[in-house]
């Protein structure tokens, strides 16, 4: 078992810490190391996890699971639960998942595994009303695991998401129906390998943001995601492109433009 460097106890935001030192409560010394305290949370020699990224940037810190011993992920998964109350967990293998399925997780904590996007979600706080709302359209079933990456992450971040699969340009009727449903949405992830059509297409017929999700399917020159990348950074069409396969990025990124628009649609 991973020596863990505990983060503050009384889990004072970067706001409360400020308002005490502000009214004598506290040094500014005492507030300095409390700061420190609060920017991560040591795991062995390892692992530093970043507790407040969610508080700082609205996105929350995910932990990839290729190339860690799975005890190891273990470890580090409970020790961000505890300081978060949540944890994200991509890209896991059938051996790690075993490996958290041997343990007990602390009283009402809820373990949700997506076998399709290899995530699995640890969650010990009620789950926030979704105020954002993205759409998410894959072209091909090949597309799905790295489109349901991205769903995960939106959920987790606050948004109810519409997604539609198998949706390509070599049967673009299917298309059109589809996204007739995602009409109210803030912003739409496209994820497609080979040629990487469909998120083109889909810029130039709706006025949110899209954006493009190259996948690495597809097979000789160009293959591997290669073909499907380059055809989206050249697209005739605006929107944003993410890098090959990056399922978190794409879902985040998403979520994070619903939730600020819905944030300001609030406030007027």
């Amino acid at each position: 078992m991973l020596p863990v460097s505990k983060c503050y106890d009384v889990q004072d935001n970067l706001k409360n810490l400020l308002e005490n030192y502000s009214n004598g409560t506290i040094s500014l010394d005492d507030a300095l190391s409390r700061i420190k305290l609060l920017t991560y949370r040591s795991v062995g020699e390892i692992a530093k996890l970043d507790t407040h990224r969610i508080d700082r940037t609205g996105i929350p810190e995910a932990i990839l699971a290729e190339g860690k011993d799975r005890d190891n992920l273990v470890q580090i998964a409970l020790a961000h639960l505890e300081e978060t109350g949540s944890v994200i967990v991509t890209r896991i293998s059938s051996d790690q998942l075993t490996a958290f399925n041997k343990i007990d997780l602390p009283d009402g904590v809820m373990s949700h595994y997506n076998p399709n996007a290899k995530t699995l979600v640890l969650n010990k706080a009620p789950k926030k009303s979704r105020i954002g709302k993205i759409g998410i359209l894959a072209a091909g079933t090949a597309d799905i695991p790295v489109a349901e990456e991205a769903k995960v992450v939106a959920e987790e971040m606050g948004c109810d998401v519409i997604s539609a699969y198998d949706v390509g340009v070599a049967g673009i009727h299917r298309l059109f129906p589809n996204l007739e449903k995602m009409m109210d949405v803030d912003a739409i992830v496209v994820a497609a390998g080979r040629e990487g059509t469909l998120p083109a297409i889909v810029a130039g017929l709706v006025d949110v943001p899209v954006i493009g999700l190259p996948v690495s399917t597809g097979y000789g020159a160009g293959g591997n995601g290669l073909a499907a990348l380059l055809s989206m950074l050249q697209s005739c069409s605006v929107l944003t492109v993410v890098n090959i396969d990056a399922g978190f990025v794409e879902g985040a990124y998403a979520a994070k433009i619903s939730l600020k628009r819905s944030s300001k649609q609030k406030q007027s």
